[in-house]
């Protein structure tokens, strides 16, 4: 070969290598985690990994994945690489989800059955603080600039807002019934929380720590009943935000500076959590009552393949 050619194969591969990225996926009744090559369009292994795993997340580094598996009351430190546990961190009782900061020093963890938020201490690896929150605490955030740690409580239908410095709870946001995930946007600007059994999206300004918008959801065919919003996610230029709906089956495209509907997405059965590829070019949806993951380009807003993972796909992270 000449070398020209070679060197041209060795840039080719790069490439590849690049762009080349894997999907985790926690699958809650298989007590597993499936690892999935997403360009592919291929399950590549099933790992078991403890029992009932659903929240997941790399590290910033992505070296190091976190589960909860929420029946063996721990969050699971894992080599990313070689999917090896290297500790159970002292989580609490029932952890379900998560958040890490930007710096990857601590993690944050909801307590549903207890109220309460547990903050871990990375380095480490023991348990710092707890704070008594609302009646079942679900979703969780950290903003960017790592001031705030949000914490959704189901029952008490609020958001606590609270400082991580003090570990104290300086504000709380009534939000519409059953609160179930928020995130925060990159700039720090905007809270987004789903509310479940309102069928709403709600943006607080973080700011003022205020509602200042509320999407509803309509599917035409689909009964109110069945549009019960989970996981959101919103791109980081602000453009758009994507909310699984649960039963509906669809995942919503929002227009993120609008806040109109311009699109719904058929996924798999019972749509539950998303994520990003690394260059935000795709969206991967956990659909548990199918079993599978469904892959949404979005450029083009359609949904491109669905991937056969294992029993109740839950929780889903992506590395590139």
């Amino acid at each position: 070969m000449k070398m020209s050619a070679i060197i041209l194969s060795g840039l080719l591969m790069g490439a590849t290598a690049v762009h080349a990225e894997t999907v985790f996926v926690t699958l809650e009744k298989d007590n597993a985690i499936a690892v999935v090559d997403p360009i592919a369009g291929a399950l590549i292994k099933t790992v078991n990994i403890g029992q009932r795993p659903r929240g997941i997340q790399l590290s910033p580094d992505q070296q190091t994945l976190y589960v909860a598996v929420s029946d063996d009351n721990t969050v699971l430190e894992i080599d990313a690489n070689t999917l090896q546990v290297k500790s159970k961190l002292p989580s609490g009782e029932d952890p379900e989800t998560f958040a890490i900061n930007s710096l990857g020093t601590r993690m944050y963890v909801s307590n549903e059955d207890d109220n309460q938020v547990t903050v871990i201490d990375l380095q480490k690896k023991q348990l710092v603080h707890q704070v008594a929150v609302g009646v079942e605490p679900e979703g969780i955030a950290v903003s960017p600039d790592n001031k705030w740690i949000v914490s959704a409580s189901e029952t008490t239908n609020m958001v606590h807002w609270i400082d991580a410095e003090t570990h104290e709870i300086k504000a709380n946001t009534l939000v519409d019934p059953r609160p179930r995930a928020l995130t925060f946007t990159a700039d720090g600007q905007q809270l987004w929380v789903t509310s479940e059994i309102n069928a709403t999206v709600m943006v607080i300004d973080v700011a003022s720590k205020k509602i200042t918008q509320r999407v509803d959801f309509s599917v035409a065919g689909v009964g109110q009943d069945k549009i019960q919003p989970v996981g959101v996610v919103v791109d980081n230029k602000r453009q758009w935000a994507y909310v699984a709906l649960g039963p509906a089956n669809r995942v919503a495209v929002i227009n993120a500076q609008t806040y109109q509907v311009e699109k719904y997405l058929l996924v798999g059965a019972r749509v539950w959590n998303l994520a990003f590829s690394p260059q935000q070019e795709r969206l991967y949806t956990t659909n548990g009552v199918s079993h599978d993951i469904s892959i949404i380009d979005l450029l083009k807003h359609k949904v491109t393949k669905s991937i056969a993972v294992g029993r109740y796909p839950w929780g889903v992270a992506v590395k590139r």
